[in-house]
């Protein structure tokens, strides 16, 4: 086996063996993320004509409970064609025109503009690895370990990644370990597709459950008034639940891909060549200090973005590289993910539009009255699904907690909800949703990592959706009876 060969090449060697399967990777089928993204764009304008504009009050990043009042606004579609710059602090509210909505776009792509470039460096210091040939070597030498058997590699490693994130709520982190995943399915013969849900299913588990994830903990249980980290037990079980679940549908998924048991053994087992170990040793050592910076230095995008960047200086040494061939290498790598930055900018554009026509607190406003004072399971049911709903809109988890805790808190409690219930309803209904919203960030650079389009993903985790859906309503019902 070469093992110059790159993980792209070899899906297109799978493709050309295969035109007529039904795995084979048709792009021309799919319909491009990007105008999806853009339809959300347009309705998301027409909401700020159709919904009436409010706000509530805030202190810090909280809402006021009891505070939202409706602004007066001309909704004419008059104003769809205004050219008038919008003044801050005015006292009517205004729907958004067409060119804010335009202008929201480049807003959008400036405003995530660290996150895009730490995605585009990502895929550049994938490129130079890819070129070294050292994930490929190194992916020989684990298969060949465990004698390709994907049903052992699979748990174990959504185990590993799922604890990642419901321990230390890490996400961004994995976006690593994609590229990684992706060629190991694709060395295996199966799609991208495969190695994109080991990782992202992962992740999402681990948020469902938030063990101790301070990412959502630590926002949403003060502003309900209950202890950090207070409550493991039901958190605990629905973590372990959603994880059985998960890793039973990507190993039937493995199956109904047509995963061939008896070419498992095929691979060799030789020693790495030097350079690779090094490089491979490298990779490791570099995401567990990433870890470590991030949570001790706080590193944000700009100094993640500089860490990959000099990361693929130290791989391309090792590898022997020379300067032109690597920095050809890096910019391969990084027009691979260059979607993942329109895509971004295209969500980001939508909570742009609903800020600036000032519609999104009515719509919570509006949701808040699912919980209303209908007895505990109602509103606990009714929590949940406004969080699905609201999650679209406000796709960063703590966003969502500083928006809707302290809203439901006192709404759950009136109607016999536990804040802690509360708090419970808010990470599952967060959690699931980001599995499929297309206006997550997160959600978007996983694609564009995996070269997966969002349709295609939609369709193959829809009905791990419903499956979580119906066990997180179980979950809450349990919840809600036993005063969680």
């Amino acid at each position: 086996m070469n093992r110059s060969h790159s993980p792209s090449a070899i899906v297109e060697q799978v493709d050309e063996a295969a035109p007529s399967s039904p795995t084979s990777n048709k792009p021309s089928k799919q319909l491009n993320p990007a105008l999806i993204l853009l339809s959300i764009v347009f309705m998301a304008l027409a909401f700020t004509y159709f919904v009436d504009s409010g706000q509530f009050e805030r202190k810090d990043i909280a809402v006021i409970p009891g505070s939202y009042q409706t602004l007066e606004k001309d909704s004419g579609l008059s104003q769809l064609f205004s050219v008038e710059p919008r003044t801050a602090n005015a006292e009517a509210a205004r729907p958004v025109s067409l060119t804010e909505a335009f202008m929201a776009i480049p807003q959008g792509i400036e405003k995530r503009a660290g996150l895009i470039f730490m995605v585009l460096f990502i895929g550049g210091m994938f490129g130079v690895l890819n070129k070294a040939g050292a994930i490929d070597a190194g992916l020989e030498r684990v298969l060949g370990l465990t004698k390709g058997n994907i049903y052992v590699l699979v748990p174990c490693l959504m185990l590993v990644f799922s604890a990642g994130s419901t321990f230390m709520g890490l996400a961004k982190e994995f976006i690593l370990i994609v590229p990684l995943m992706v060629a190991m399915a694709n060395r295996l013969g199966l799609p991208n597709i495969i190695g994109l849900a080991i990782v992202a299913i992962s992740v999402k588990v681990g948020y469902l459950g938030s063990i101790t994830n301070p990412v959502a903990l630590a926002v949403a249980q003060p502003l309900v008034g209950v202890p950090m980290f207070s409550g493991l037990d039901m958190r605990v079980a629905s973590y372990f639940t959603f994880l059985v679940v998960g890793i039973a549908f990507v190993l039937l998924s493995i199956r109904r891909h047509g995963f061939d048991s008896t070419a498992q053994f095929d691979f060799k087992q030789s020693r790495l060549h030097p350079r690779h170990a090094a490089n491979l040793m490298l990779l490791a050592l570099g995401v567990a200090f990433l870890v470590y910076a991030s949570n001790r230095w706080h590193w944000k995008y700009p100094e993640l973005s500089a860490y990959y960047l000099a990361l693929s200086m130290v791989f391309a040494v090792v590898a022997g590289i020379g300067a032109s061939e690597a920095a050809g290498a890096f910019v391969d790598g990084m027009k691979k993910v260059l979607m993942a930055g329109v895509l971004i900018g295209l969500a980001t554009a939508v909570e742009i539009i609903l800020s600036t026509g000032q519609v999104l607190d009515t719509i919570v406003n509006h949701l808040s009255e699912l919980v209303g004072e209908h007895g505990p399971l109602v509103s606990a049911f009714g929590m949940f699904f406004a969080q699905l709903g609201l999650d679209v809109l406000i796709p960063s988890t703590s966003g969502q907690a500083a928006v809707t805790m302290p809203i439901f808190g006192p709404l759950g409690q009136l109607s016999g909800v536990t804040p802690q219930t509360t708090v419970y309803a808010f990470l599952l209904g967060n959690g699931l949703t980001n599995l499929i919203t297309p206006t997550s960030s997160g959600l978007l650079v996983l694609l564009a990592t995996a070269q997966v389009g969002w349709g295609q993903w939609a369709r193959f985790i829809w009905p791990l959706l419903l499956a979580f859906t119906a066990i997180a309503l179980a979950l809450l019902s349990i919840a809600v009876l036993i005063g969680y």
